[in-house]
């Protein structure tokens, strides 16, 4: 498989509704496409970075400078066997996990088409049908929350997270649970408390929580471990996770029950389907966690969530939820009992909107070989 160019393009597409997490607010998403020209075939990838260096490290800039500068000329002429082989020619780079992931994770599409596969196959998958959840931002008031929760319990998703902070917690949870007793909840942090909380935290458990995800800092796997230890409530790592490495030290150290999988944060298809291996063998479910991303990054998901270990509803939700209009057709959408169907379309089955793309892209480049 012969990579004859990669394009690079940022389009701007506003949310249908803000969200807000503990780090911030986001209206309108600035998103890298990658998409690989390949004797033929176009794979194509998202990279899931935010516009600001506040989840990660990275950003859209950041992303640009790597992709532009040391990812894609990385690739540009060369032959390629196929996408697991994708990581080694990044390894030179260091870090830039989400920019790496949009390259690999389109050299994948491009080799599922190809070998005329659905991308669920070729990376393993076993489930046809997935279950999903949703996450629900923090609002302006316990009202608010209330109304949308309500809202997606009526849409048929399995399980509902919503963005918990201090200040933003308790109050918040016991509303929740008062009015909907029997839902699958679960709160997520973002890293905004410390281990001096720890007498506050533990009144999380009277909400009978799926889990509650990343309450401390990314770099403290070791913290989380002395925090689970004193919590009922199982804990779930997300941005403490950035490799296998880091997945076999916090289940080693105890540091939480549960995995959350992103894409772009460890890396790309080869690396998550390490995670993903090395929770299996330790029985530790793991489930795919979302970016705000468009109809590419959300078939991504998609795929990942196939495989065999993800037995807990990810955040892999409608296109409507976010977008007036998806950049991939048909659009994903949700049954109403929580469930995605898998196409069984060669690549990631669903077709690009090369037009709509076209009018969205503000800045675009072709590095060739």
């Amino acid at each position: 498989m012969r990579i004859e160019a990669i394009t690079l393009r940022e389009i701007r597409m506003p949310l249908v509704q803000c969200f807000e997490t503990s780090i911030g607010r986001t209206t309108e998403r600035r998103i890298l496409l990658v998409t690989v020209h390949c004797e033929g075939v176009d794979g194509w990838g998202e990279c899931t970075a935010g516009e600001h260096p506040f989840y990660s490290e990275e950003s859209t800039d950041t992303a640009w400078y790597a992709l532009r500068g040391y990812l894609a000329p990385a690739f540009a002429g060369r032959e390629l066997q196929s996408g697991r082989g994708a990581a080694f020619h990044m390894s030179a780079v260091r870090g830039h996990r989400m920019a790496k992931a949009a390259m690999e994770n389109a050299v994948w599409d491009a080799e599922a088409q190809a070998k005329g596969l659905p991308l669920w196959s070729l990376v393993g998958g076993t489930r046809k049908e997935i279950a999903t959840g949703i996450s629900i931002g923090i609002q302006d008031s316990h009202e608010q929350v209330l109304e949308k929760f309500a809202a997606e319990v009526e849409a048929g998703y399995q399980r509902i997270s919503v963005k918990v902070k201090p200040g933003w917690d308790v109050e918040v949870l016991e509303k929740i649970r008062a009015q909907f007793p029997q839902t699958l909840l679960s709160c997520d942090a973002d890293g905004s408390y410390t281990l001096a909380q720890v007498e506050h935290l533990k009144q999380f458990d009277q909400y009978r929580l799926l889990m509650f995800e990343q309450p401390m800092w990314s770099d403290e796997i070791y913290l989380h471990s002395l925090l689970q230890y004193e919590l009922k409530t199982s804990l779930c790592l997300d941005e403490s996770i950035v490799s296998a490495r880091h997945a076999m030290a916090a289940i080693e150290m105890k540091a939480c029950r549960i995995l959350d999988v992103k894409l772009g944060r460890v890396g790309g298809f080869s690396e998550a389907i390490r995670v993903h291996d090395v929770a299996l063998a330790a029985e530790i479910p793991v489930w795919c966690g979302g970016m705000l991303e468009t109809g590419i990054g959300r078939s991504h998901n998609l795929a990942l969530s196939s495989l065999t270990g993800f037995s807990l509803p990810g955040d892999v939700s409608a296109s409507a939820n976010f977008w007036k209009e998806d950049i991939i057709e048909p659009e994903v959408t949700v049954s109403a009992q929580g469930t995605i169907a898998l196409s069984d379309g060669v690549g990631r089955g669903y077709a690009i909107k090369e037009d709509l793309i076209e009018r969205l892209t503000v800045r675009k480049e072709t590095i060739r070989g």
